[in-house]
């Protein structure tokens, strides 16, 4: 199994939080596998430049070092548009981030790790849990 850490989660485990960093260890300890999506990857490296935070800039390069770098190729783009047209369709409305991250994950049929489930609840098939409650 492989699981996404969305950018809440990688903010939850940068800055200690206890129970994240607890279900990350059993994750390893259970021989999970991490992917990064590239714009997760994105939306932590620019917020952490932007804070001047070098300190946990250090930390997530040392905690993300060993995760496979999830690859954003046509298909998932696709997936991306199916999505958008799915949820618009029953009158959901989901921004673009959260909408490719859903993409790479159900491309790959990865399990997306995120605090915010009520942002990705009704995104057919996409595979959900958290590590923060």
């Amino acid at each position: 199994m492989t699981y996404v850490l969305d950018t809440n989660i990688i903010i939850h485990l940068i800055s200690g939080n206890p129970t994240a960093i607890s279900r990350y260890e059993e994750c390893l300890l259970d021989s999970k596998n991490i992917a990064l999506s590239p714009y997760v990857d994105f939306e932590i490296r620019r917020g952490l430049r932007y804070k001047k935070a070098t300190a946990k800039e250090q930390v997530y390069e040392k905690l993300c070092q060993d995760w496979i770098l999830g690859e954003m190729g046509r298909n998932v783009w696709l997936q991306a548009v199916n999505i958008y047209s799915e949820l618009r369709h029953k009158g959901f409305s989901v921004c673009d981030a959260d909408i490719l991250i859903a993409a790479l994950c159900l491309e790959n049929h990865y399990t997306l790790v995120t605090n915010n489930t009520k942002d990705f609840i009704n995104i057919n098939g996409l595979k959900l849990i958290n590590w923060v409650t």
